[in-house]
């Protein structure tokens, strides 16, 4: 199911982490806090709903938390946009022919 991903995905500060995490590999709950504009439990707090809808894990590490980003929900987001796209290229496809063949 999609729409959990993309709601976790609306806030922009879970959308930071995420990206994050893409681009930079694994990282702490501290290191994540430092890339979003807010406390470091606030910080852990949309860790811990990323982590609830599948788009990351984590690791202990002594005292740490690592996190890192899971592939297979996003995948199966864009797998779904693609669908979407496919589905209004043939729309728009088909209103063309409809516009171009009244004329």
């Amino acid at each position: 199911m999609t729409a959990p991903v993309f709601d976790a995905l609306g806030d922009p500060n879970r959308l930071r982490i995420v990206t994050r995490l893409c681009e930079g590999g694994p990282c702490s709950t501290s290191q994540v806090a430092q890339v979003i504009p807010v406390t470091r439990q606030a910080a852990a707090k949309h860790l811990q709903l990323l982590e609830a809808v599948g788009l990351v894990s984590s690791t202990r590490r002594g005292r740490e938390r690592i996190w890192e980003v899971q592939t297979r929900p996003l995948a199966e987001a864009g797998d779904y946009l693609a669908v979407l796209s496919r589905r209004w290229d043939a729309t728009i496809g088909r209103l063309r022919a409809h516009v171009e063949d009244g004329s």
